[in-house]
C-alpha cells in the first residue's frame, strides 16, 4: 500500500515551492529593473562624455583640418580615463577621424545609420550595430567658431560589457537569493514542525473527525455545557445548556459574544474566586438564566499552567447527584424519628408497667413529670416559630440532643415570623438542622458536656441565627476550610464507620447562604468552643404557612 505524504511533509513542501517560485519571480522583476536602469545610467554618462568631448578646446579645429595625429593626441589621455567602450571622432562626411579600439577604421565610413539628427546639432542616444559589435551609444555634434556642426563625437559601451556587469550582479544576487532560500527551507520546516506540535501531531483529517465526534458528543450529553475563552466569550455550547436555560438562538449565533450577554449569572460566577482555581470546581451551586445548576469548572490549558479558557457543565439542582447530597439531611431527620420513637416507647412502658401493678398515683406523678418538660419547650416553639416543618425540627433536634445527654437551650427572645424570600424552609431547615448537628457532635467531643445554645431571629433587617456549644472548637487553620465540600475534622477511620454525610452538612449550608445572598461568621466562645452566626437579608418576605 502506498504511504501518503504528512501534513507536515506537504506543508513544507508546499512552502518551499511558493517560496522558490516568488523568488525566481522577484528575481526575475528585479533582473529586468536593473538592466533597464543600467541601461539608462550608462546611456546618460556616455551622453555626458560625448558632450564634453566635443567641446574641447582645439578639437574642432582639428576636425576642421582633418588633423587625424592631433586628434589621437588630444583624446588617447581622456580614453585612458574614461570606462567606455569606445571612442569614437567622425567628420560630416561619417567618416572616421579617430576610433580607441580600430585604428585600422580610420577614414572608413561610420557604421549604425544614426548620425542625420547629430548632424541636425542634436545629441541622442542609441543601440546600434558598430564596427566593433552592438552598442549602446550617445553621439554629440562639434560646431566651429558660426556654430555649425563639422563633426561627430561617439562614445560608447558595448553590450558584451553590459551583460558583464548585469552577470555579476545576477551572480551576487544569486548567492544572497540562495542564502535567502536556505533560511526559507529553514523557517518552512521550523514552523510545520511547530504548527504539527499545536495540532497535537494530528493529521487534518484525524482533527476534523475529532471535531464531528466533539460535536455529536455535546450534542448528545444529558448535561449543560458550554466553554468560554480568555475574555470570557462564548466559544462552545450545546444543545442541552440551550434548552435547560431557555435560549432560543442557534450555537452559530452565540458564538463569539460576551457570556453576560448570554447568560444571567449569579453574582460572582466569573469573579476571580471560581476563576483561580486552576484545577478547576466542582459541584457549585449557581443560578443561570433564573434556574438553581450545579456546576463544574475545568480549565483549558494549551500549556501546563497556562490557562486559555474554561469549560462549565451544568445540571439542575433537583438531578440525582443533588438528591444523594440531601440524603444525609434526610437521614438526620429519620434518626430524629426514630429517637422520639424509642423515648415514647420507654415512656410508655414504663406506664403501662405502673398501671399493671396498680400504683395509680406514681403513673399520674410520671405523666405529670414528663410531659411537663416537654411541653415547656412544645408551647415555647410552637408560639415562637411560624413554621410548622421548623417546629418539628426544633424538636426531634431537641429529644436527640437529650437523649446525647446534652440540652439543647432555646434563647429567649427568639423569634420567626415570616421566612425570607431568598431561603425556602427546606433550605432554612437544612441550614439550622446542620448547624445543630455539627454543635451537638462538637460538643460530645468536650470533657464536661455543656448545653447547646440556638438563637433565630427576623426583628431586624434580616434573619439572624446563631448556634453556640461549648465543644472542642475549630481551629485558626481550618477555618478557611471549613465550608469546602468533603472537609471533615475527624480522622479518616471514624469518617469510615460514620458514613460519607461528613463535610456534606456545613458545604451546603455554606451554598445556601451564599445563594440567599447571606453571611456566615466563625467565633470562639468563651471560655472553649464555637459561635456560627448566620445573616441572611430579608427582602421581600412571604408567610411559609401560605
Amino acid at each position: 500500500m502506498k504511504r501518503r505524504l504528512s501534513f507536515q511533509v506537504k506543508l513544507f513542501l508546499a512552502l518551499v515551492c511558493f517560496s522558490c517560485l516568488l523568488l525566481v519571480l522577484l528575481g526575475t522583476i528585479l533582473f529586468h529593473f536593473i538592466d533597464r536602469q543600467l541601461h539608462h545610467d550608462l546611456g546618460q554618462r556616455a551622453r555626458v562624455q560625448a558632450s564634453q568631448i566635443a567641446l574641447m578646446p582645439g578639437l574642432a579645429a582639428m576636425v576642421a583640418a582633418r588633423d587625424i595625429p592631433g586628434i589621437a593626441r588630444l583624446i588617447q589621455p581622456l580614453r585612458a580615463q574614461s570606462d567606455a567602450s569606445y571612442i569614437v571622432i567622425g567628420d560630416t562626411q561619417e567618416q572616421h577621424l579617430y576610433h580607441s579600439e580600430s585604428p585600422e577604421r580610420i577614414n572608413l565610413p561610420m557604421i549604425g545609420g544614426d548620425n542625420a539628427e547629430v548632424l541636425k546639432g542634436k545629441t541622442i542616444i542609441s543601440v546600434r550595430q558598430g564596427g566593433i559589435g552592438v552598442s549602446l551609444r550617445s553621439k554629440a555634434p562639434i560646431f566651429n567658431a558660426q556654430h555649425q556642426v563639422i563633426g561627430i563625437v561617439s562614445v560608447g559601451y558595448l553590450t558584451s560589457y553590459i551583460a558583464n556587469i548585469n552577470a555579476r550582479i545576477l551572480w551576487q544576487s544569486g548567492l544572497y537569493g540562495a542564502a535567502l532560500l536556505l533560511l526559507l527551507f529553514m523557517f518552512s520546516w521550523l514552523f510545520t514542525r511547530n504548527l504539527k506540535k499545536q495540532m497535537f501531531r494530528l493529521e487534518p483529517k484525524d482533527i476534523a473527525q475529532l471535531v464531528l465526534q466533539q460535536r455529536a458528543l455535546l450534542e448528545a450529553m444529558y448535561e449543560g455545557v458550554f466553554a468560554v475563552n480568555e475574555e470570557k466569550q462564548l466559544i462552545l455550547i450545546n444543545r442541552a445548556a440551550r434548552e435547560m436555560l431557555d435560549i432560543r438562538q442557534s450555537e452559530k449565533d452565540l458564538i463569539g459574544k460576551p457570556l453576560e450577554d448570554v447568560l444571567q449569572t449569579s453574582p460572582g460566577f466569573l469573579s476571580q474566586r471560581y476563576a483561580s482555581v486552576s484545577a478547576g470546581s466542582h459541584d457549585q451551586i449557581a443560578v443561570l438564566n433564573q434556574r438553581e445548576v450545579i456546576v463544574n469548572r475545568v480549565a483549558i490549558e494549551v500549556e501546563p499552567g497556562v490557562e486559555s479558557g474554561w469549560v462549565y457543565s451544568f445540571r439542575d439542582k433537583n438531578d440525582i447527584n443533588t438528591l444523594s447530597s440531601q440524603l444525609s439531611q434526610i437521614k438526620r431527620y429519620a434518626d430524629n424519628l426514630r429517637i422520639m420513637r424509642h423515648e415514647q416507647l420507654n415512656w410508655t412502658a414504663t406506664l403501662v408497667g405502673l398501671l399493671q401493678m396498680k400504683h395509680y398515683d406514681e403513673a399520674i406523678r410520671y405523666i405529670q413529670v414528663q410531659s411537663e418538660g416537654a411541653q415547656r419547650v412544645l408551647d415555647f416553639v410552637s408560639a415562637r416559630f411560624s413554621s410548622p416543618a421548623l417546629c418539628g425540627l426544633l424538636l426531634g433536634k431537641y429529644v436527640s440532643a437529650r437523649e446525647k445527654g446534652i440540652e439543647l437551650l432555646f434563647d429567649p427572645a427568639c423569634q420567626l415570623t415570616r421566612m425570607p424570600a431568598t431561603l425556602n424552609e427546606t433550605e432554612l431547615m437544612s441550614v439550622i438542622g446542620n448547624l445543630l448537628d455539627n454543635a451537638v457532635d462538637a460538643t460530645l467531643k468536650a470533657p464536661v458536656p455543656a448545653p447547646v445554645e440556638l438563637y433565630i431571629s427576623d426583628r431586624n433587617q434580616e434573619l439572624l441565627i446563631e448556634v453556640a456549644d461549648r465543644g472542642c472548637g475549630v481551629e485558626d487553620a481550618m477555618k478557611p476550610h471549613i465550608f469546602r465540600q468533603g472537609f471533615s475534622s475527624k480522622p479518616d477511620s471514624e469518617n469510615d464507620i460514620v458514613g460519607t454525610e461528613h463535610g456534606i452538612g456545613l458545604y451546603l449550608v455554606a451554598g445556601y447562604i451564599d445563594k440567599a445572598g447571606g453571611t456566615i461568621e466563625i467565633a470562639d466562645n468563651t471560655p472553649q468552643g464555637t459561635i456560627f452566626s448566620v445573616f441572611i437579608p430579608n427582602g421581600q418576605k412571604h408567610d411559609p404557612s401560605t
